[in-house]
């Protein structure tokens, strides 16, 4: 099979969040925007193709997932991550971050202490401070261009502030770490030893650029699954975020006990049956080949930036091991925030995402979304370089 990622598609006029939305949120009307985490691609042709039928079909009632569904799960996530998933583990909402606000509502109380690691993506603190729960930050160290995770720093905290949640990045967005499977047994075991429940949002666990595999935290061992609520959607692998599903898999009987009430008293019952079609399609074996031509396509757009970066030594290229999201250390070009911000955004033309939404950490620096096609990519790195 052959798959076109170099098809430019004009989203203007779609009701798209990327592309319809700047001069609402203040930016020029004609800015090009590689900020929000969605996909400038078309979704496989399994997926077009099975949405196609259900609407032609016509009967677009309520809906809940059937063995097929569960099937195809099972299997996906056997093939690509080496993990078994059981039926009766599935909760799904409309979306990963609403996961996150209803694990922060069902498994604390107001005033608990919800630990992160910044610079992370800006809902995980919305999640807690929107619930009247306390934020604890535990900072990435970044060293010769490579991100760590300061054991000693989190440690501490989680004792000092009593941590009731620990809400994990991984892959981590935006700073792009794939967790070796060594630093993930490090922090289940400190999890483990100061009772603290993790929820792994895993959502762009099927984006590795790097030479290795991702690890789900909860496949670590059967002590580390039953403290572990793990957070997937196909919408990041598929461009399916419009769809509003994502598949929530809690072992733990009490845990998925309390989350699922949670779930039942934001009043959401029947998921969206576009949704369950399209991952149900997606992830097919078809489905993965579509996926692994992207990966390639991806790893082609990060080594462009590479090329890039290299010859601009004010910039450093933060390269990630997985997600589509690149990350630039800015703070080489002297200017403050606020003027890089609007130097990229006014004489660039660029939408990109401000380092500062991540929290402690992110000053200084700018994620850009590279899943587009490789001449908007290139267009945007010469805008940026020729604003400086």
């Amino acid at each position: 099979m052959t798959f076109d990622f170099d098809a430019v598609l004009d989203r203007r006029g779609s009701m798209s969040l990327k592309y319809d939305s700047a001069v609402k949120r203040g930016k020029p009307a004609d800015i090009l925007p590689l900020w929000v985490a969605d996909m400038d691609f078309s979704t496989a042709d399994c997926v077009k193709a099975a949405l196609t039928r259900a609407v032609q079909f016509g009967a677009l009632g309520y809906s809940e997932p059937d063995e097929s569904f569960h099937a195809a799960l099972r299997a996906w996530f056997a093939r690509r991550h080496d993990y078994g998933v059981e039926t009766e583990w599935l909760v799904q909402t409309p979306g990963v971050v609403s996961a996150l606000y209803t694990a922060v509502k069902a498994l604390t109380e107001p005033g608990d202490a919800v630990l992160i690691q910044s610079p992370v993506y800006y809902p995980f603190t919305a999640a807690i401070l929107d619930t009247g729960r306390r934020p604890v930050t535990s900072e990435l160290v970044l060293s010769e261009g490579y991100y760590q995770i300061d054991f000693d720093d989190l440690t501490a905290k989680i004792r000092r502030e009593k941590v009731k949640l620990f809400i994990l990045c991984s892959p981590h967005n935006p700073v792009g770490r794939v967790w070796r499977r060594a630093e993930l047994e490090r922090l289940a075991a400190i999890c483990l030893r100061h009772g603290v429940v993790v929820v792994a949002d895993e959502i762009h666990q099927d984006f590795i650029l790097a030479e290795r595999r991702h690890t789900m935290f909860a496949k670590l061992g059967r002590e580390t699954e039953n403290i572990t609520v793990t957070c997937t959607s196909p919408s990041k692998t598929f461009n399916l975020a419009g769809l509003q599903l994502s598949n929530v898999f809690i072992a733990n009987k009490a845990l998925r006990k309390a989350f699922r009430a949670e779930v039942t008293l934001g009043g959401y019952s029947q998921p969206s049956l576009p949704g369950l079609v399209a991952c149900r399609a997606a992830y097919t074996e078809e489905g993965q080949a579509w996926l692994e031509a992207l990966l390639a396509y991806l790893r082609g757009n990060m080594a462009l930036i590479r090329d890039w970066a290299a010859a601009w030594p004010e910039i450093r290229f933060i390269e990630p091991e997985g997600t589509y999201l690149a990350w630039f250390d800015c703070r080489g070009l002297g200017y403050t925030a606020d003027a890089l911000t609007e130097t990229i955004e006014r004489k660039a033309g660029l939408w990109l995402d401000d380092g500062r939404i991540f929290g402690p950490g992110g000053e200084g620096f700018q994620r850009l979304n590279t899943a587009c096609p490789r001449s908007v990519l290139t267009e945007a790195l010469e805008r940026w370089r020729s604003a400086f």
